[in-house]
């Protein structure tokens, strides 16, 4: 009973923060999608296309339920899977990711939450595991990417926000009075010379 509880409130989390992390890129231009956003390249569409991965090896090779798409092999990662090549499109990748969502759902509901699977990229001793510690990694990697996403979102146009329905009109005013009065505290809680 408690097995059937965690994984289905794991996964309930999953995809609400698969869903957050296609909600920012609604209404997008496709450069501002796929421009660098940080000195190290993150990039909106980029996260997407990184997430889709992750769930189509963690939730496929480990469990030997292979994706049945070419992947490059993970020891191989170059960072190609961090951006959007010019000739994919945003739907080609959403509905990568898509396909990789229906992938990964169909292995957490066929499996039980003590199913060993065998991540060869994690260090000894760590490799043998089941789909329990998966489904808690892969929806830490979700909820990090997804905090990604929502600052480069802001930083693109102000909006920030889980999902839709949550979203407010943006006050620029009241922002602007906000994070002046947070820059008035960390000046004046930082030694004279910082100033």
């Amino acid at each position: 009973m408690i097995d059937e509880f965690a994984k289905d409130n794991l996964h309930v989390r999953l995809r609400r923060d698969r869903e957050a992390l296609l909600w920012k890129l609604d209404g997008l231009s496709e450069y501002d999608a796929r421009r660098p956003l940080t000195a190290t390249g993150t990039n909106l569409l980029g996260l997407v296309k990184h997430m889709a991965n992750v769930e189509a090896r963690y939730f496929g090779e480990v469990f030997d339920r292979p994706f049945p798409e070419p992947l490059a092999r993970w020891e191989d990662n170059d960072g190609s899977d961090q951006w959007a090549a010019e000739d994919e499109t945003r739907d080609q990748i959403f509905g990568f990711c898509r396909r990789a969502w229906e992938h990964s759902d169909a292995t957490i509901n066929e499996l039980p939450l003590d199913t060993p699977g065998h991540v060869p990229w994690w260090p000894q001793p760590h490799h043998d595991t089941n789909l329990f510690a998966v489904m808690v990694h892969v929806l830490g990697e979700s909820n990090r990417h997804a905090g990604h996403a929502d600052i480069l979102r802001e930083r693109i146009d102000g909006r920030t926000g889980m999902r839709a329905e949550h979203e407010r009109p943006i006050d620029e005013e009241a922002r602007a009075a906000y994070r002046a009065k947070i820059e008035r505290v960390a000046r004046a809680a930082a030694p004279v010379e910082a100033h």
